[in-house]
């Protein structure tokens, strides 16, 4: 195991967070069997107690896990540089099997915590707790998926040896690779971009018209988690080749380097932005037929909407910028 600050800072976040999350997750289960807000009994006036104290606790644990992703992203990125083979953090994620699934479930758990925060704050707002059962519910969920994740992070750092030779990411991206990677780097440029800017045209359609009319929210929060593997695709498939201005390099890692200026920084964060934002709000509008939080979405859920929308507006933007600019030319023309 490689013994760094990150590495630590990682496996003592995981640590504490479960040692939090499990006895949430039974205080939960207590709310999903025993809430009554119309109950006048003991044991509704101690669940109302305690709420407030767990809904804090688990506030700063997934405050906590939306800061893991960025740190294991840069962590891995960090030891490429003394991991024989690799040259980016494609290098350190394939060092052994338990790299990507880790990034995988590390970016799962980051939008089920944004999740939660979102409709925390949603119902926090609202008098009468409409959220209360779905945000607890939500916790049930998160919590295996924690322990794996903790779980998987753990067996990768634990086997994660230097002197073993990795791969760069040119041979997981290759087209003679069978992985999902290597599909996505096959996908067709043409195509590619009509999907990406035609998912993001459809999710700012659906912003406008919820803006304007105060329908169709749940599509738009669907649309917007869905531009995600959308962008990822595009990226891979034919925006990382113009960045690089090679037709071989498919790398979204390489992107964060700073030989090309740290673009994925630009990139990533309005990406995650707003995808976060949708996926809460997909969440929330499940429930807005509720009497107590139709009002509070009247108010709360318009700033949320703009904010999402113009993450997804910024990302095409960029992408459709760095695009134009380079000296590659991937459509003949």
């Amino acid at each position: 195991m490689m013994v760094q600050t990150p590495i630590l800072a990682l496996l003592l976040a995981d640590l504490l967070g479960l040692l939090l999350l499990i006895p949430a997750g039974l205080f939960a289960l207590q709310v999903l069997r025993h809430w009554d807000p119309s109950s006048g009994h003991a044991r509704q006036l101690r669940l109302e107690k305690r709420t407030h104290l767990v809904a804090a606790i688990l506030g700063l644990v997934f405050l906590a896990q939306l800061l893991a992703l960025p740190l294991f992203v840069h962590a891995v990125d960090r030891m490429a540089l003394q991991i024989v083979g690799a040259m980016c953090a494609v290098g350190t994620l394939n060092a052994n099997p338990w790299g990507l699934p880790a990034l995988l479930l590390r970016i799962g758990l980051f939008f089920l915590a944004a999740a939660w925060l979102l409709m925390h704050r949603m119902d926090r707002r609202a008098p009468d707790y409409p959220l209360i059962r779905a945000k607890y519910g939500l916790v049930l969920l998160i919590l295996p998926l924690a322990v794996v994740t903790a779980g998987t992070q753990l067996a990768f750092f634990l086997q994660l040896d230097p002197d073993v030779i990795t791969s760069c990411c040119g041979s997981l991206f290759s087209q003679d690779s069978e992985s999902v990677a290597a599909h996505m780097a096959g996908l067709p440029a043409l195509p590619t971009m009509i999907a990406l800017y035609g998912t993001i045209g459809l999710a700012l359609a659906a912003a406008g018209v919820y803006l304007r009319w105060r329908r169709g929210l749940l599509l738009f929060g669907t649309l917007a988690a869905l531009s995600f593997p959308v962008a990822i695709a595009a990226i891979v498939a034919f925006l990382s080749l113009y960045v690089y201005e090679h037709p071989l390099h498919h790398c979204p890692f390489c992107l964060l380097q700073p030989e090309y200026g740290r673009i994925g920084y630009a990139l990533y964060l309005p990406l995650f932005v707003a995808t976060a934002l949708g996926i809460g709000l997909a969440f929330t509008s499940a429930f807005a037929q509720r009497e107590g939080l139709r009002a509070v979405l009247a108010r709360a859920a318009p700033p949320l909407v703009v904010a999402a929308a113009t993450g997804l507006a910024l990302f095409a933007a960029l992408t459709a910028w760095l695009s134009w600019q380079s000296n590659l030319i991937l459509l003949g023309y």
